[in-house]
C-alpha cells in the first residue's frame, strides 16, 4: 500500500456509505448548514434498482429536502393492492392519495439524492474504503467523546487518516463501521430463498396495482415499475439455485395471471431474507443507519423507506448539537425511536412474510378467510395502509414533561388507531399550511401550535416560546381546525420538532411542563448567539460529501450474492461541503 496521509478535520460529520440512508443523511445535515464528508467504497454508483417503494412518510421526508418534483416524476403512483389465492381473487385495497405508495428503483433515489447532495456543495468520494474506527469513546453515551479517526483506503492503495468530529456508518447489512464497533446484528434467517426478475411483457398488466399470488407452491409478486417494466418476486422453487428468465416463467404460469409472457430481463437476482437489528445504534460519536442498523422481509416494500427515517431522524439531532441548538444528550434518542420503530417493522413484515409461504391447507384457508374479511369490512383502509404509508408512527414518550397532566380526553383519543400523540407526525395536511413541513419550511425551527387562539392563551404561551428566541416559531390553528387537526377541543398545544414529529402535547395548566420540555431539548440563547456552526465541539472549518448505498427494499434486507437487498453498499468515498445555512430547506 502506498502513501499514508492524516488529515485534520475540515468537516463535522463523515457519513461511511453512500446508498439512500447516507445520501439524504448527508442532505440532512448540509441544508442544516453542516458540513460533511461522504465516502464509499464502490467506485461507480449503483446502476441496479434494488429497492422500489416510496411509501408517503418517505415521499414527504424527500419533499422536506427538495426531491419532492424529482421523485414524482420518475416513479409510478400505485393505486391498489390486489391478492389472490390459486389464482382467485381474495382481496382488492384501494389506496388514496394519502396512503398511495410510488414505486421509484433505488438508483434512480439515489441519483435524486446525489444531484440534491451536489446543488447544496456536496459531493461523493468514491473508491473509498473503511479499514478501522480509532479512538472510539466506548464509555460514554451519544455523543461522547472528542471525535473518532477513520483509517481508509483510497482505490486500494493510498491510505488517509481522517479525523472525524462525528461518523455515521451507512454502509449495508455488512457494515464495517459496525464491525468496528463491535456492535451484535441479532435476529434471524428465513429459511426459504427468493427470485427476482426485473422484466419487459407481453401481454397486459396494470399499470398501477401490485398483485399478490398466493399458492401452496409459494407466492409470486408482480409490481409495476417506470418505463413498462415490471418486478416478479417469487419464493424460489425447492431445489432451484438460480435464477433466470425462463425459471421466472415457468412461476409465472403456474401461478400467476395468465395471457402474460416475459420478453426480455432487465435484471435479476436471488437472495435470501433476515431479520436482524443492531444490539446498539451508536456508540460515543459513531452512529449506525440504514441497513447497518436493521435488514427485515422485503414484505410491505419498508426497507428503503425505514432507512430514510433513520436519516432525517439523525440528521436533524446531529446538527441541532453541532450547531449548539440542543445538548448532546439529545443524540439518545435517536438510537431509542429508531429501535422501536424498527422493532414494529420487523414484526409487520414478518407477519406478511409468513402469510405469504403458508404451505398446509388450514394456514391457506385461514389465510385466505382473514383476506375475504378485510376487503369486506374496509379495515385494511382504515387500520393497515396507514400504517404502511407510515401514518401512524409515533415515537415512545418517555418525559412527564412532553404529555398533558391529569385527566385528559386527547389521552384516550391518543390510544386509538389513528389518533394524534406524542411522538406522532403533525398532520400533513396542517403542517404544509402552516410552513410547519415541506420545502420551504425551517430546517432549524421548532414549532410550538397553539389552539384554538386567544389573546390570553396567545400572551401565557407565547412568553414561554420567547425565551427560545428564533428557534421556536409560534403557529396558531383556528378553533374549527384545531379540533379537525388534532382531535384536541381544550385549550392547549403542540410542540413539533424539526422532523415533523410532536415533542409533546399539554393543555393551558401544563405551561411548566412545556418550560421543562424545551430546556431539556435546546440550549440556552446566549449560547447560541455566540456560538457558529462547526465550532461548538472543537470541529473543523470546512466540508465535503460522500456515501454509500442502500440495497433495498428488496433492498433494506437479506443477502444477496447477486446484488439484491440490502442496500447500503460499500463503505464510502468522502467530498467536504462548506454549506451554510439553506434557509428553507431548499
Amino acid at each position: 500500500m502506498g502513501d499514508k496521509t492524516r488529515t485534520a478535520a475540515g468537516f463535522d460529520v463523515l457519513v461511511v456509505g453512500a446508498g439512500p440512508s447516507g445520501l439524504l443523511t448527508a442532505v440532512e445535515l448540509m441544508r442544516r448548514g453542516i458540513r460533511v464528508r461522504v465516502i464509499d467504497r464502490a467506485p461507480q454508483p449503483s446502476t441496479t434498482p434494488k429497492a422500489l417503494s416510496v411509501w408517503p412518510r418517505a415521499l414527504d421526508i424527500l419533499e422536506d429536502a427538495g426531491l419532492g418534483d424529482g421523485v414524482r416524476a420518475e416513479s409510478v403512483r400505485i393505486s391498489r393492492l390486489s391478492y389472490f389465492s390459486e389464482r382467485t381473487p381474495l382481496a382488492s385495497f384501494a389506496l388514496d392519495e394519502d396512503s398511495a405508495c410510488r414505486v421509484l428503483p433505488q438508483h434512480v433515489t439515489e441519483r435524486l439524492l446525489a444531484e440534491r447532495l451536489a446543488a447544496l456543495g456536496g459531493k461523493v468520494e468514491r473508491g473509498v474504503r473503511l479499514l478501522a474506527l480509532e479512538g472510539v469513546d466506548f464509555r460514554g453515551g451519544p455523543g461522547a467523546g472528542e471525535g473518532v479517526t477513520a483509517v481508509v483506503e483510497h482505490d486500494g492503495a493510498r491510505l488517509e487518516r481522517i479525523f472525524a468530529p462525528y461518523v455515521v456508518g451507512a454502509d449495508g447489512a455488512g457494515s464495517a463501521v459496525r464491525g468496528q464497533l463491535g456492535i451484535g446484528f441479532q435476529g434471524s434467517t428465513y429459511e426459504m430463498a427468493f427470485a427476482l426478475v426485473d422484466a419487459r411483457i407481453e401481454g397486459e398488466l396494470p399499470p398501477d396495482e401490485c398483485l399478490f399470488y398466493q399458492t401452496p407452491s409459494g407466492a409470486l409478486v408482480v409490481v409495476p415499475m417506470p418505463g413498462g417494466v415490471f418486478r416478479f418476486l417469487s419464493v424460489m422453487p425447492r431445489g432451484r439455485g438460480e435464477v433466470s428468465l425462463e425459471l421466472m416463467r415457468e412461476i409465472l404460469r403456474e401461478r400467476g395471471p395468465r395471457g402474460v409472457r416475459l420478453t426480455e430481463a432487465v435484471w435479476q437476482a436471488v437472495f435470501r431474507v433476515h431479520a436482524r437489528h443492531a444490539s446498539d445504534f451508536s456508540v460515543g460519536r459513531v452512529f449506525l443507519a440504514g441497513d447497518a442498523a436493521h435488514v427485515h422481509s422485503p414484505a410491505g416494500g419498508q426497507g428503503m423507506n425505514n432507512g430514510l427515517q433513520d436519516a432525517q431522524n439523525l440528521g436533524w439531532k446531529l446538527a441541532a448539537v453541532i450547531r449548539n441548538e440542543s445538548p448532546a444528550a439529545l443524540l439518545a434518542g435517536y438510537g431509542a425511536e429508531r429501535s422501536e420503530a424498527t422493532r414494529q417493522i420487523v414484526r409487520d413484515t414478518d407477519l406478511q412474510t409468513r402469510a405469504w409461504v403458508a404451505g398446509s391447507r388450514a394456514a391457506v384457508l385461514a389465510r385466505d378467510t382473514a383476506f375475504r374479511l378485510l376487503d369486506r369490512t374496509g379495515v385494511v383502509s382504515r387500520f393497515y395502509t396507514p400504517v404502511m404509508a407510515g401514518r401512524r408512527l409515533a415515537y415512545p414518550a418517555g418525559r412527564v414533561t412532553q404529555r398533558p397532566s391529569g385527566p385528559a380526553g386527547c389521552r384516550v383519543r391518543g390510544r386509538i388507531p389513528g389518533g394524534l400523540k406524542e411522538g406522532a407526525v403533525f398532520p400533513r395536511r396542517h403542517a404544509l399550511a402552516h410552513g410547519i413541513g415541506g420545502p420551504g419550511a425551517d430546517p432549524h425551527a421548532w414549532v410550538l401550535v397553539l389552539a384554538p387562539p386567544s389573546a390570553a392563551w396567545r400572551g401565557e404561551a407565547g412568553r414561554v416560546a420567547a425565551g427560545y428566541g428564533g428557534l421556536v416559531r409560534t403557529v396558531e390553528l383556528r378553533r374549527g381546525e384545531s379540533a379537525l387537526a388534532t382531535g384536541c377541543r381544550s385549550a392547549g398545544y403542540w410542540l413539533v420538532r424539526p422532523d415533523g414529529h410532536i415533542a409533546a402535547h399539554g393543555h393551558r395548566a401544563d405551561l411548566g411542563r412545556l418550560e421543562a420540555e424545551l430546556k431539556s431539548v435546546l440550549t440556552g440563547e446566549e449560547t447560541r448567539r455566540n456560538t457558529k456552526p462547526g465550532k461548538s465541539a472543537g470541529l473543523g472549518e470546512s466540508g465535503d460529501l460522500g456515501e454509500s448505498g442502500d440495497l433495498g427494499d428488496l433492498g433494506e434486507s437479506g443477502e444477496s450474492a447477486s446484488p439484491v437487498e440490502h442496500g447500503e453498499g460499500a463503505a464510502g468515498a468522502g467530498v467536504l461541503t462548506g454549506g451554510g445555512r439553506a434557509g428553507g430547506g431548499t
